[in-house]
């Protein structure tokens, strides 16, 4: 699922303001859709931070004689699964691990894709043709599939599987990083800190990281989605998460079988994903719309 690059015009004018970030912090709170959406997420992440305290059901005890109960059933609001454990709890623990799994391989992709990019773009020359024709080898490979690639490799896991998101991301962050401090490095109050006699670490943390950091953080935000689909699409592939672990790509695999007798409770679990995934996608376009100074 490639995600667009946009470079808000302000990546290339002046340092970011606190005025600015008001700015944009005020055109949020204006935005019913960002709003709406991050009302979503935020009933989402809630339910799975406090699952153990509101699931009504453990979630990994099962019983044979209530296997595939139907939605409303007594005491299973959603139904059970293929093994009798109750669908609420389930759904509740499993996004936490689904949650965990999108946002930890984009925030380490962020931090270290934007250090590589700054690195790179600051630096320029050779160094900056070496790195970035190096990384340019990821894209010669589909995300889906250089994630399948790495996790199988790896082995199936959590941590490996990760480590695999991660691997894919960080390239993807790089190319935005560097983009933006390579245009921002040519300008002239950049060249006047070096006239000053500023250090390279000194521009860079002062001058360049706050224009680079809105930019990226608006694709690494875009990104969030694309790790959700890839880590449950992993776990469905058995890749990824292992049994009994509720996750939602991996409960979808456990329940396709119950395609056809029970649908609606097969269907959770994709149901989540697919809200998720695009919550995160439209909460990317309203900052991304809140923070192009061109509005």
């Amino acid at each position: 699922m490639p995600v667009s690059l946009v470079i808000p015009v302000h990546a290339v004018v002046a340092t970011p303001s606190r005025s600015y970030w008001a700015m944009v912090w005020h055109q949020l709170r204006r935005d019913p859709m960002a709003l709406f959406i991050s009302a979503i997420l935020l009933l989402i992440i809630l339910s799975a931070v406090f699952a153990p305290w509101l699931a009504p059901d453990d979630a990994y005890k099962g019983s044979m004689l209530h296997r595939l109960l139907p939605l409303g059933s007594e005491g299973h609001l959603l139904g059970t699964d293929e093994l009798g454990r109750d669908m609420v709890s389930r759904l509740m623990y499993g996004g936490r691990i689904s949650l965990l799994m999108g946002v930890v391989p984009v925030l380490a992709a962020f931090v270290i894709g934007t250090a590589i990019g700054l690195f790179a773009g600051y630096v320029g020359g050779t160094v900056n043709m070496a790195i970035m024709r190096v990384l340019d080898v990821f894209y010669a490979f589909p995300s889906v599939l250089l994630a399948v690639a790495i996790s199988g490799a790896l082995g199936p896991g959590m941590s490996n599987s990760l480590i695999a998101l991660s691997l894919i991301f960080i390239p993807q962050v790089v190319r935005v990083a560097e983009s933006v401090t390579t245009q921002v490095r040519k300008l002239d109050y950049i060249e006047a800190a070096r006239m000053s006699g500023a250090g390279a670490f000194s521009i860079i943390r002062v001058h360049v990281l706050g224009n680079v950091l809105g930019p990226v953080f608006v694709y690494a935000t875009g990104l969030l989605s694309v790790s959700m689909i890839l880590a449950s699409g992993l776990s469905f592939l058995g890749l990824g998460v292992k049994p009994p672990e509720p996750e939602w790509g991996l409960m979808l695999n456990t329940l396709r079988s119950a395609i056809y007798t029970n649908p609606w409770v097969a269907a959770l679990p994709g149901a989540l994903i697919f809200i998720t995934s695009i919550a995160f996608n439209l909460l990317a376009d309203s900052v991304r719309s809140a923070m192009d100074i061109r509005r």
